[in-house]
């Protein structure tokens, strides 16, 4: 007989992708002003094997100055986590809701660390409640399919 217990583990976390640009520098870090930063946040799941899942979490950071980029940081941090022996309806919360807010911090320290290290001052990304992220995920999946209002992202 095998063995049913739940299982979940956390196998690797690993910075995935970094990408910093400058495109105005130098002579936009000469200009006065504040910048205004727009940051992204974008999430992932991926089987790898079987009861084997990578998460990532991007975070896309954009600063301007009077609409020229000052700099732009795109980081994507993944975790490799195995999960097993979880009845399917709660599979999805722990992919889109435990995993994330396990990665999350990562990102957040390898944002802060890029900005100071490019010369800005850090960006600290804000906590992110991913249980209301994911709820409000389901709510407009159900409301697609009752036939509600359809709504179209971007990122699938």
């Amino acid at each position: 007989m095998a063995d049913e217990t739940p299982v979940f583990n956390i196998q690797r976390m690993y910075l995935k992708d970094l990408s910093l640009e400058q495109p105005n520098s130098p002579q936009i870090l000469l200009e006065q002003g504040q910048p205004q930063v727009d940051i992204n946040l974008q999430m992932g799941a991926d089987s790898v094997a079987d009861g084997v899942y990578e998460i990532t979490v991007t975070a896309t950071v954009t600063a301007k100055v009077k609409d020229r980029t000052l700099f732009l940081v795109e980081a994507k941090q993944a975790g490799i986590f195995e999960i097993r022996n979880v009845p399917q309806d709660q599979l999805q919360g722990i992919v889109s809701i435990v995993c994330p807010q396990m990665v999350y911090p990562y990102l957040r320290a390898i944002v802060s660390d890029v900005c100071t290290r490019a010369g800005f001052p850090p960006i600290l990304l804000t906590e992110v409640n991913f249980q209301a992220m994911f709820e409000a995920q389901q709510q407009q999946a159900a409301a697609a399919a009752n036939g509600g209002s359809r709504i179209i992202t971007g990122a699938n």
